[in-house]
């Protein structure tokens, strides 16, 4: 007769809920190009009141997740690191809103692919952090994927959509980064802050006049659900879980983010995004796997 250790089951269901709650933050994210396509207002009124709903979701967990966010977090957005936090992601949501509206959605995913190669790379120049060999082939193969769809879509209308689609990568790079710069910066209100700054910045060039009752919804699901929601369950799920295998989840967002806009609006991505966002796909899945098959060795003692 075998007796089950308690702190192995407890820790195999702590794994078990983080990997669902990765999965549901996946599919919010995947959500972002159906979004997309359902609104019929302009790019600056849906970056701007998407983000007045994302930002109101997300004081929810700011006041009530674990206890709330204490004053003296609050206070520290507004130092050096916060400030660089908000004002990249400010342009990544910029970015993300008007790559969508000017390229496909599969282009937008394969190019934001490439995130954490990009973060990769800056970690070195600004921090001077070793990459690995494994990370710069990987990195190099997944840019050449980039390449191969931008230069496809020069000239063809989308290509300042995909500019887009690598300027918000960048800066979603650079969110990445400020954290080890700065253990201090917390991770939820300066995309809060964020969220409110966007509104201000870009309402007076919308029409808010022009939304009817399906936009307001649209919109308002947006921002909560894919703004907020993703954001909340993936931190949740990613403290129960290795990094790594949390990532290589969280890859599924790269094929159902184009597949739902495929399925529901029969928006077909051009034939170079295939053969770029294979390469980027094998790339991210080949680095992430060897991640993943390295955190589940046993350590010896």
């Amino acid at each position: 007769m075998t007796i089950e250790n308690p702190a192995r089951r407890l820790a195999g269901s702590e794994h078990e809920k983080g990997v669902l709650l990765i999965i549901a933050a996946t599919l919010a994210w995947s959500a972002s190009g159906v979004y997309s396509r359902l609104l019929t207002t302009d790019v600056w009124t849906a970056i701007a009141w998407r983000s007045l709903f994302g930002g109101l979701f997300l004081l929810i967990p700011c006041f009530f997740l674990e206890g709330g966010i204490s004053r003296q977090q609050w206070r520290s957005v507004f130092h050096p690191s916060g400030l660089a936090m908000i004002a990249c992601q400010t342009f990544s949501q910029v970015c993300f809103i008007g790559a969508l509206y000017m390229t496909t959605v599969a282009n937008v995913t394969m190019i934001y692919a490439t995130a954490p190669f990009i973060a990769a790379l800056l970690g070195w120049l600004i921090l001077r952090e070793r990459v690995s060999k494994r990370t710069l082939i990987a990195g190099g193969i997944s840019l050449f994927g980039v390449a191969v769809i931008v230069a496809s879509s020069i000239g063809g209308g989308t290509g300042w959509g995909d500019l887009l689609a690598l300027g918000m990568t960048a800066s979603f790079a650079l969110v990445i980064i400020i954290p080890r710069i700065n253990p201090d910066v917390p991770s939820l209100p300066p995309t809060v802050v964020s969220a409110f700054l966007t509104l201000a910045i870009f309402a007076p060039f919308g029409s808010v006049g022009s939304l009817d009752l399906h936009n307001w919804i649209v919109l308002a699901a947006f921002g909560a659900t894919n703004f907020s929601l993703a954001l909340v369950l993936f931190l949740a799920g990613a403290k129960r879980m290795p990094p790594a295998e949390a990532a290589l989840i969280g890859t599924m967002e790269i094929v159902l983010t184009p597949f739902w806009v495929w399925l529901l609006f029969s928006e077909e991505p051009p034939v170079a995004t295939f053969f770029g966002g294979a390469i980027i796909l094998g790339a991210v899945l080949w680095h992430t796997a060897i991640d993943v098959n390295r955190s589940r060795r046993p350590h010896r003692t």
